[in-house]
């Protein structure tokens, strides 16, 4: 008979530990133990679904495209236009009149689409749409 490795030692000792805090508590832990270990789940299988959920793909684009519109367009534009989001290459920006939202239109939005596609990528910025807010 060979005698039992050093870990077959230590299950025993456990198991004889957990009996014994059963009997002295008069109530055995074990099944909500295991059912508390068993939902836990390592970090690296969580992360992507929590990162996912934050959305800092999306956040991160809309952070860079304020910058790039702060630094890439006319300052008499920018008194009167914000970028408000990012949705499907779609840049929503609002404006703060219908004046400028005209002017903005006609005479300056493949200027502003120009200048933000060459900044970002045209993948990330396709179209532009203006609206008053």
């Amino acid at each position: 008979m060979t005698p039992p490795t050093p870990a077959a030692l230590a299950r025993q000792a456990e198991r004889a530990r957990t009996r014994a805090l059963a009997e002295w508590r008069r109530v055995d832990l074990r099944p909500l133990e295991v059912a508390a270990t068993s939902c836990a789940r390592p970090a690296g299988d969580v992360m992507p679904q929590v990162l996912a959920r934050l959305q800092l793909e999306q956040r991160v684009a809309e952070s860079q495209i304020q910058n790039v519109w702060k630094r890439t367009i006319d300052p008499v534009i920018t008194a009167h236009a914000q970028p408000a989001g990012l949705a499907r290459g779609t840049l929503f920006v609002n404006v703060d009149s219908n004046t400028w939202l005209s002017e903005i239109v006609r005479y300056r939005r493949h200027e502003i689409l120009e200048r933000l596609q060459l900044a970002v990528g045209k993948a990330m910025v396709q179209k532009i749409s203006f609206r008053v807010g």
